[in-house]
């Protein structure tokens, strides 16, 4: 008799649940879920962190940060983002100085050029990876994403230019 109600309370509430998940909004479900794993994530890193097994937690931080977003990019795009700013700070193509102008970029080398894109100068790159690329990193940092970002963006797109050149 137990077992014939404990199959009927998990049939109820199974029903239930999958009744709220087919009303819900595509959105909604995929915020809450992402909200939960987060939850979940940061609790059992921080477990794990105070038991003594921190490299058992380091893949849950991980994991997590993947998981947030800040207006509408996640941290490994930022992480990616940054990279990018570190690359064009370090050959002198980038300052955050406003007064600064750009009119030097037209002298950008091939090697430069493919670090830009994060593309490997010794594999064949089709076009089409150039455009890949291109694209992956204008999602990013696109004028109208963030108006800051145009110095950037018109440096990626002289990249391209470079690597188009390069490969014809």
């Amino acid at each position: 008799m137990n077992i014939i109600l404990y199959a009927l309370v998990i049939l109820v509430v199974s029903y239930i649940l999958l009744r709220l998940i087919a009303s819900a909004s595509v959105k909604k479900i995929s915020k809450t879920v992402r909200f939960i794993i987060f939850i979940i994530s940061i609790l059992l890193a921080l477990l794990f962190a105070f038991g003594g097994r921190f490299l058992f937690s380091l893949p849950l931080i991980l994991l997590s940060l993947g998981i947030i977003k800040l207006k509408g990019l996640t941290l490994y795009q930022l992480i990616g983002l940054f990279r990018l700013i570190q690359t064009l700070r370090n050959s002198g193509r980038f300052s955050f100085n406003k007064n600064n102008n750009y009119s030097n970029s037209s002298t950008l080398s091939v090697e430069e050029a493919y670090k830009i894109l994060n593309l490997d100068r010794n594999n064949k790159i089709t076009k089409e990876d150039v455009q890949k690329a291109h694209l992956k990193i204008q999602k990013k940092i696109h004028p109208d994403i963030s108006p800051e970002t145009s110095r950037l963006s018109a440096i990626v797109n002289e990249a391209k230019e470079v690597v188009m050149k390069d490969l014809s």
